[in-house]
């Protein structure tokens, strides 16, 4: 395998039990979103939604940046187009990207995005796509497509951002593109907070390791009806399904019983999946 093989622009490690690191590996080009990079996340990904050792993910940029979105210079190689006339070529390329955003979305873990720098464009999307965002203090955010005389509106942004963080703001940062610094982000609830440089990882890897150690149905059926309560265009049927989701893990598996236990006998409690 050469340096420059596209398989060294994603990592993955081990840091804590049950959590795995993902790294994107071009800091070079602050790890934009070239098809070298992103055709080998996505197989990551996959990988990891099929790892049941795994039970939950972090997501993070080598060197400066979390991601700069798209790769002027460098775009990389599309898979799968020979053949193809420009316009198919142009929706086969970013389906490759949308299958990243919506890989992070149903992935059966849920994932942390670490904002270790500049999260720009398609970076912002990935970010958003993560279940759980925190940042250093010196990252930064931008919706930088209207800066490059595009629509603002790509990869998901225009539905994950006011769901994130309103509307109101969403249509200015989409509109202006300025630069949301991390302090703004945790103020505007873009980030869950905002932390030392140096202390970003250990961060993101104690919540994995806290959402690790609880029931991994009840984890699952956490992330599903939260995401599901983002597009639901009614209350009444959303709670339907949380009372189900509820009912499910009630019936099915002893955690609640073991929960009330560790708590009379003051322990952690010791979950698992099935009667």
């Amino acid at each position: 395998m050469t340096e420059d093989s596209p398989a060294q622009f994603v990592l993955v490690d081990r840091p804590r039990p049950h959590v795995a690191l993902v790294t994107l590996n071009r800091p070079e080009r602050m790890n934009s979103m070239a098809f070298d990079v992103m055709v080998p996340l996505k197989k990551v990904l996959d990988e990891l939604n099929s790892d049941n050792t795994v039970r939950a993910i972090v997501l993070t940029g080598a060197g400066r940046g979390f991601s700069s979105g798209a790769d002027h210079k460098s775009a990389g190689s599309v898979p799968n187009v020979e053949g193809l006339t420009r316009p198919t070529f142009a929706l086969r390329s970013m389906e490759v990207l949308d299958e990243v955003i919506l890989a992070l979305r149903r992935m059966h873990q849920p994932v942390i995005a670490a904002v270790n720098g500049a999260a720009i464009g398609g970076g912002l999307c990935l970010a958003l796509a993560c279940d759980i965002r925190v940042a250093s203090v010196g990252a930064y955010f931008r919706a930088a497509g209207i800066n490059n005389g595009l629509t603002a509106s790509e990869l998901g942004l225009s539905f994950l951002l006011p769901r994130a963080i309103g509307t109101s703001r969403a249509f200015e940062l989409m509109l202006t593109g300025r630069d949301v610094t991390a302090e703004e982000a945790e103020r505007i609830g873009l980030v869950s907070r905002a932390v030392p440089e140096s202390d970003l990882l250990e961060v993101c890897f104690d919540m994995a390791a806290r959402i690790a150690s609880f029931s991994r149905p009840g984890i699952e059926l956490t992330k599903r009806t939260l995401w599901s309560g983002l597009d639901a265009t009614s209350l009444e049927g959303h709670m339907q399904a949380e009372g189900l989701g509820q009912l499910y893990l009630r019936l099915l598996t002893s955690n609640f019983e073991e929960a009330v236990a560790a708590r009379a006998q003051q322990r952690a409690p010791a979950f698992t999946d099935d009667k």
